[in-house]
């Protein structure tokens, strides 16, 4: 059976959208209610945050939601219990994100195993070192599990080629060097770093993630890169609506359409 990232990407027609949200949040049984409305509103691949209590590379809006989803009782073993059942519903590829700490306590290869058993096809651990991923590389390539490595606007070509190497699906090219956040639009030092990277021709496809929040954004990122990533400015959206299938429909349009 193929990977559904790879898949993804081999057939996608236009810029792929990937939604990030974190599990257990607004509340603990969320999770698979924001799945299946990401589903229906048209994102592409579904990113799930594994709540951590110290997400340093974060800004305040999903360091609040990893709070809120930690409070309301969140754990890795649920996460990949909500996953199962989110897979009997969604057919969107579905990758876990988050720091190693969590990860390390459930056990590398017990996450790894159960994941793949849950139906997640990706996985994204920031704060993975290459070296160690190397010793799970084996096993993740037989769970069909893709791994994806971020790359900055400091990360050498020397370091971006390696981190290619060891990146299966796609990689995540962080847009800036700083927290995650929303922000109106990408500076022309930002552009440059966008066509670099493009410039490149890595051997897999590259996501920009880090201040995608509205159409200007994201056409931004697509114009250089296989798609966008966007996080903060969802999570933002989580915390205030009240209906979820209207609000995630019109946040999924207004990135992708122009007004």
């Amino acid at each position: 059976m193929k990977n559904r990232i790879t898949e993804l990407f081999q057939h996608a027609k236009k810029p792929v959208l990937s939604v990030f949200y974190t599990a257990g949040f607004p509340n603990l049984n969320d999770t698979g209610t924001i799945a299946t409305a990401l589903e229906a509103a048209g994102a592409d691949l579904i990113e799930i945050g594994i709540p951590f209590s110290d997400p340093v590379a974060d800004g305040p809006t999903i360091q609040a939601s990893n709070k809120q989803a930690l409070d309301n009782g969140m754990t890795v073993e649920l996460l990949l219990k909500q996953v199962a059942a989110i897979r009997n519903q969604v057919t969107l590829p579905i990758i876990l994100m988050g720091y190693v700490n969590p990860v390390m306590q459930y056990g590398f290869e017990r996450f790894f195993t159960d994941a793949a058993n849950a139906g997640v096809d990706g996985l994204i651990l920031p704060d993975l070192p290459l070296d160690e991923y190397e010793t799970y590389r084996e096993l993740t390539t037989a769970l069909n599990l893709s791994i994806s490595f971020l790359i900055s606007p400091t990360t050498s070509e020397a370091r971006i080629r390696k981190i290619d190497a060891s990146s299966s699906g796609f990689i995540y090219a962080v847009s800036a060097s700083s927290t995650t956040g929303a922000k109106a639009e990408f500076s022309a030092e930002q552009s440059e770093y966008f066509a670099k990277l493009k410039a490149l021709e890595l051997k897999n496809p590259f996501l920009i993630g880090f201040g995608v929040s509205n159409y200007k954004t994201y056409t931004q990122v697509c114009a250089h890169a296989a798609g966008a990533i966007v996080g903060s400015s969802f999570v933002k959206m989580l915390s205030q609506t009240k209906d979820f299938d209207a609000d995630i429909k019109t946040f999924i349009t207004s990135l992708t359409t122009p007004k």
